[in-house]
């Protein structure tokens, strides 16, 4: 199989070039299709001055018929070269979202989360007949319910976010200042760009160091410019020749981050699986013992061969944990406690001592 491009900007259809890419080749997928915004004329703001919208051609569709039939094109291409295990990240507006969230799930995508992006300073509602539009939606979709090992950072994000779970109401400016491309004139040269803050987070949550990651809808290409200074390689598919030499000259003057600055966050899922007996077996915990919980209000007796015994009940550290607590699961690791020096200390740090002896053996 040939390998796919990489680093690289095609001018075309993104249906067609996507679908001369070899199949499952790419990790990560963010598009920022045409929302089909139905605008009707022009909008002015109460000075007359003209507002500068998305009026262009390529955001212009018949009907919805026909930006369905389009949306769903376009999807069918991306599901072809996702990887088992890659993701869709899809932004929209009120006009389109709803339509591209029912169409993924008829082609077998399964949604992960939508994530709404609030907007610092959103355009004003100038008419005055509704709420400010001061949001965009993002889905977040595995390419099926099979996909069970996507890339999800999650101890990153959370180590970043003060040691919260980070969450899925994200709050960026919109694109302006220095980071707006402008032409000749002035003008901008596109009108839908996104802060690169935005496309960071995407990546970051999403994505690993060398990945692949294609945007269908290229545009200034904020994505290529994100993914080149975070070490992740990129796939631009763009129309219109003059956004794609904008992209091009932008991400030419990217800066590529130190290695160290993108090396990954050692995680508990990548450590070594340790199991409970490891411990009794290392003299860490003696068969006879007896564990409890924080609270020491259940206790439970520690077997020769690993398991607990509490009252007629014999099980994993998990399983006697759940039972306890009435819950169909638990994390036996972080529930139970073992008494050292009369103060009591988590299983899970006698497991981290072993993990250490074993890196260490390994260098």
């Amino acid at each position: 199989m040939a390998a796919p491009p990489r680093d690289a900007i095609r001018i075309g259809d993104c249906v067609a070039e996507m679908n001369s890419l070899p199949v499952s080749c790419v990790d990560l997928i963010f598009a920022d299709p045409p929302y089909n915004l139905q605008l009707e004329g022009g909008l002015s703001r109460p000075d007359q001055s003209v507002v500068d919208g998305v009026d262009d051609d390529w955001d212009k569709f018949a009907d919805f018929g026909t930006y369905d039939a389009f949306t769903r094109r376009w999807l069918a291409a991306a599901r072809r070269v996702m990887k088992r295990d890659a993701t869709l990240v899809v932004i929209g507006s009120y006009h389109n979202i709803f339509r591209v969230g029912a169409i993924l799930q008829d082609l077998g995508f399964w949604i992960l989360n939508d994530i709404v992006w609030r907007k610092a300073n959103p355009m004003p509602n100038f008419r005055g007949r509704r709420f400010t539009n001061a949001h965009a939606t993002m889905i977040w979709a595995a390419r099926s319910a099979d996909a069970k090992r996507y890339t999800f950072n999650y101890e990153a994000l959370k180590a970043g976010n003060e040691d919260c779970q980070a969450r899925s109401d994200w709050y960026f400016p919109i694109c302006t200042g220095a980071e707006r491309l402008k032409d000749e004139n002035g003008r901008k040269t596109h009108p839908t760009q996104k802060p690169e803050a935005l496309l960071s987070r995407v990546l970051l949550a999403a994505s690993n160091v060398g990945d692949l990651v294609l945007d269908p809808f290229f545009g200034s290409g904020t994505t290529g410019a994100v993914a080149r200074r975070l070490g992740r390689s990129y796939i631009g598919l763009e129309r219109d020749p003059v956004y794609a030499a904008a992209a091009k000259a932008r991400i030419a003057a990217v800066e590529p981050l130190a290695a160290e600055a993108l090396a990954p966050m050692p995680t508990k899922r990548s450590e070594p699986r340790v199991a409970f007996s490891s411990l009794i077996e290392a003299g860490l915990v003696a068969p006879g013992e007896t564990l409890s919980d924080a609270s020491g209000r259940h206790r439970a007796l520690v077997r020769a061969d690993g398991a607990l015994k509490l009252g007629p009940a014999v099980g994993s550290i998990h399983k006697i944990g759940a039972l306890v607590q009435g819950l169909p699961a638990c994390n036996g690791w972080t529930f139970w406690r073992v008494q050292r020096a009369g103060q009591p200390v988590s299983i899970d740090d006698l497991r981290a001592n072993i993990r250490a002896q074993m890196r260490e053996a390994a260098e």
